[in-house]
């Protein structure tokens, strides 16, 4: 009981018994995957350019702060990794970060301003295609059941 109770929170299914995710649930997941991303990142860039002579990331504060400029394509320039090792941790840090900042403002700009809904075109050309299914098989039946007759006919 608990488990349908879970998964009644998270998604609807439809009748077409396809889940579909209520944006708020979305959305946490994609928090929570950025920042538990930033968080090891962090740790990364820390022990890569903690090694290096020039580094201004010095602090994982610094190294978080920098991971979180990076992902949201602000780039304040503060502080930057200055180690090879550092710059790929940014790079990988740039390309996750941009795709779920992205996810995550096109979620709630979509619930906020209600951009058309995909969703909803989906479930009504599957509905239309049942449909198609459904009478494309009542013609089969038709048919088959001429064929028979003019079998006995002939």
């Amino acid at each position: 009981m608990l488990v349908l109770i879970r998964k009644a929170r998270f998604y609807k299914v439809d009748e077409f018994g396809v889940k579909n995710y209520h944006n708020s649930y979305l959305i946490a997941i994609a928090f929570i995957m950025l920042y538990v991303t930033m968080f090891l990142f962090s740790a990364a860039l820390i022990h890569f350019e903690s090694a290096h002579i020039d580094a201004n990331i010095t602090s994982f504060y610094e190294a978080f702060w920098t991971l979180q400029m990076t992902a949201s394509t602000i780039g304040y320039g503060d502080f930057h990794p200055v180690s090879t090792g550092g710059k790929v941790i940014a790079t990988l840090m740039f390309y996750i970060g941009f795709g779920l900042v992205g996810f995550i403002v096109t979620k709630v700009l979509g619930s906020i301003i209600g951009f058309s809904n995909t969703d909803v075109r989906n479930r009504e050309l599957r509905k239309q295609n049942s449909e198609i299914i459904e009478r494309n098989k009542m013609l089969e039946r038709k048919v088959d059941s001429l064929v028979k007759v003019l079998e006995k006919i002939s």
